[in-house]
């Protein structure tokens, strides 16, 4: 191609349009949701300017906003009113995901309901696992519990589970207890490629998650280990993971393209976590940058470098505003 025909092909929107390699689309998005069981009215949190604690009672009413603006599903944390050392309120029957699940379920019934599964927003200490007599992380603990709290929200109603402890072997865990429970269509996602990243901060705020002691780098992946990482994506594959994810997104986008490579099959998600939120939503609202372009420019790298599906908290406002066509 001649450079003058290169360019006769930039120089009309129509033909930008024509050409355009990426598109972006609101079934393409997850909006992730934190969902409190305490909670009268929807509580701002002040490390993600525009994200909200929203009450258990609203349950409904969210699934129904996300059905109508197309989106391709919610992930969703639970806040619980109790803690313990366990983390029991993960798995108990009538705690806040499985009831927000039904809820929504009811609500918007062909909705997507991805449900997270980990113990730090349940457990006392705020870490993914319970703790053994000497104080240590319990992987078996994790497993046992993971496996537990999969089968109650999939008895819910939720379509996907997504373990995100990041201990090895959760994948195969929830599995095997999904099946001996007569939920074999219960699919897994996986946070197969999820590095100790600074950039959860904001998240630990507010999910109320943060760690009492130690921090999370004995489960978690280096963020300098590209081939470990992928080796991880391997197992959980393995394992009998459905669907994979990359997390966090931005500082990670080699790894979305090496992961799609080397599982074409599977579909990839890629995780805007709280601190890319954050970063993106104070920029613009200091007028760095405009928060749509800024948005949407993020969203493109994530489709290029293979991701099929969007975790983000800017799901909602994306698709209501409009920000997925146009330039």
């Amino acid at each position: 191609m001649n450079p003058m025909h290169e360019q006769r092909l930039r120089l009309d929107p129509a033909l930008r349009r024509l050409r355009r390699e990426t598109r972006l689309d609101a079934s393409k998005l997850l909006w992730p949701l934190f969902i409190s069981e305490t909670a009268r009215e929807a509580e701002p949190i002040a490390a993600m300017p525009g994200v909200f604690r929203h009450p258990l009672a609203r349950a409904g009413e969210l699934a129904r906003e996300a059905a109508r603006l197309g989106l391709g599903g919610v992930l969703l944390f639970g806040i619980p009113a109790r803690k313990d050392d366990a983390g029991s309120g993960a798995w108990d029957p009538e705690g806040v995901i499985p009831v927000a699940t039904s809820r929504m379920r009811e609500a918007a019934p062909d909705l997507l309901v991805i449900a997270d599964v980990c113990l730090c927003e349940y457990t006392s200490h705020g870490h993914c696992a319970p703790l053994d007599g000497h104080r240590e992380l319990s992987r078996q603990g994790a497993l046992e519990s993971y496996a537990r709290a999969a089968i109650a929200y999939a008895r819910a109603g939720c379509q996907i589970v997504a373990p995100s402890g990041r201990f090895d072997g959760q994948v195969a865990a929830i599995r095997d207890a999904l099946d001996g429970a007569g939920f074999p269509r219960t699919a897994i996602l996986s946070y197969a490629v999820k590095q100790a990243s600074v950039f959860y901060g904001p998240f630990r705020d507010a999910a109320g998650g943060a760690p009492a002691f130690g921090d999370r780098r004995s489960h978690q992946l280096d963020p300098a280990n590209a081939e470990e990482a992928l080796a991880v994506a391997a197992r959980d594959a393995a394992e009998g993971a459905d669907l994979l994810m990359v997390k966090p997104g931005l500082s990670a986008l080699d790894l979305v393209y090496r992961a799609k490579g080397a599982f074409p099959s599977l579909p990839l998600a890629v995780y805007q976590v709280s601190g890319e939120y954050a970063m993106i939503a104070r920029a613009a609202d200091a007028g760095a940058f405009p928060r749509r372009g800024a948005v949407r420019e993020s969203f493109l790298a994530f489709a290029r470098a293979g991701a099929d599906l969007i975790i983000t908290y800017f799901a909602a406002e994306a698709a209501r505003e409009g920000w997925l066509e146009g330039e």
